[in-house]
């Protein structure tokens, strides 16, 4: 399948504005007086809305599935969607909206670090329950919040020493211009130096940038292995569009943790991105019956032609899931007894593998996978299943201090 950057907007744009339909279904259920709200808080505008809609598109299926079951605990559930349009304001407005006007039971939402560490403390001083659905660079610790993607030690652990076997030790390194960029490429340059390299660079722009001619100049004097990219949202898919047009795609190889999650590989032509590494939790080809089956509903209720399920939209489900677990063995929405109910480790059984909530951290126990970027397509290279958040589990421990509250950096 064949799509460009503008039709695949368009279609996720029709496929969120069907997501409104979410919003409405309790009342017309007739529960509305008893509904669970639940929030999302997603971009679906702004330069982050590649990766907002797919989360929407999750969240949005997820509700829909769990009301066509009955509900929870006998009421039907009304989800409640937040554009921030990419903007932090628009993010902090929205989490306080969602605490204190709208009630909800819990609050899925952010995308960037920066979008969360907005949210989190709203949502904290409000006392409302959060989940964190995006791959990020690990570290947080609050009771009030649980993680269910993937960090550093489940991927960047494992796709460094296989990209260095496969190109080489000397890595040069490109990152967005936030907490994740900047605590990401530390996390690189510790695994590239436990493994035998150097990391030659690393250069850090902000999100806005498109123009990396001076940075590709840099890159091609440095003559690297291979580049690591941590680039982040629509602007920056430049780099890969001009990296290729400069003839580097074919000279020197790259990997990445952020690539695929916004669908770049299908904005993109497979001449300007074939052969990256990529390391997640979730690709839709993933070969299991659960998969197979979430697949074809999925396709189902958004379109045959949907271009790809998303790292981010499987994080969004399966928070989702998780959260419904949680409530169902607590036998209410209580912030408080929800949260010792995921504290006893709930598990699902997800399309991605096995899903548990790790008591001590809040993060989770998850399979993940190194793919290669082919012709638009994820494949699958190598398999690493029922990874723990270890790089957190290092720092944070809230059985034992569940009055914690920050984020642990890692130090090089």
């Amino acid at each position: 399948m064949t799509i460009n950057r503008r039709e695949f907007l368009r279609n996720s744009a029709a496929a969120a504005a069907a997501a409104t339909g979410a919003e409405t279904f309790a009342s017309t259920a007739g529960a509305q007086e008893e509904a669970i709200n639940v929030a999302g808080i997603h971009d679906l505008s702004g330069g982050l809305d590649i990766y907002g809609k797919p989360m929407v598109d999750a969240l949005t299926l997820a509700v829909e599935e769990a009301n066509a079951a009955g509900g929870l605990l006998g009421r039907q559930i009304k989800l409640i969607n937040y554009d921030p349009q990419s903007n932090m304001q628009l993010y902090t407005q929205f989490a306080q909206q969602a605490a204190l006007k709208d009630k909800v039971a819990v609050v899925h939402g952010g995308i960037t670090s920066a979008s969360r560490e907005v949210i989190r403390p709203v949502l904290d001083r409000f006392k409302t329950l959060y989940f964190y659905n995006t791959q990020y660079e690990g570290g947080v610790c609050d009771r009030d919040q649980f993680d269910t993607g993937v960090t550093p030690a489940q991927t960047v652990e494992k796709l460094v020493p296989y990209a260095m076997k496969k190109w080489g030790k000397k890595v040069y390194v490109i990152a967005a211009d936030y907490n994740y960029g900047q605590i990401t490429s530390q996390w690189v340059k510790k695994y590239v130096t436990e493994n035998g390299g150097e990391v030659s660079s690393i250069d850090f722009f902000p999100l806005d940038v498109t123009n990396f001619g001076s940075t590709i100049s840099k890159i091609q004097a440095a003559k690297p292995d291979f580049v690591w990219s941590a680039l982040v949202g629509g602007a920056h898919i430049s780099f890969y569009r001009q990296w290729a047009a400069a003839g580097m795609r074919t000279s020197i190889p790259m990997a990445s943790t952020t690539f695929a999650v916004g669908n770049e590989h299908i904005v993109l032509s497979p001449e300007e991105c074939n052969g990256m590494l990529i390391c997640y939790n979730y690709f839709q080809d993933l070969k299991n019956p659960t998969n197979q089956a979430f697949v074809a509903r999925f396709l189902k209720r958004f379109g045959a032609d949907y271009p790809n399920i998303t790292e981010l939209a499987m994080g969004t489900y399966q928070g989702f899931g998780l959260w419904a677990e949680g409530v169902k063995k607590a036998k209410s929405v209580d912030r408080l007894k929800a949260i010792e109910a995921l504290e006893t480790g709930i598990r699902i059984d997800a399309p991605s593998g096995a899903v548990t909530i790790d008591p001590p951290t809040h993060h989770c126990i998850l399979d993940v996978h190194i793919a290669e970027v082919k012709d638009k397509k994820l494949n699958v290279l190598e398999d690493f299943p029922q990874q723990k958040p270890s790089d957190t589990a290092a720092s944070c421990n809230l059985i034992k201090n569940p009055n914690d509250n920050q984020q642990y950096v890692i130090k090089i």
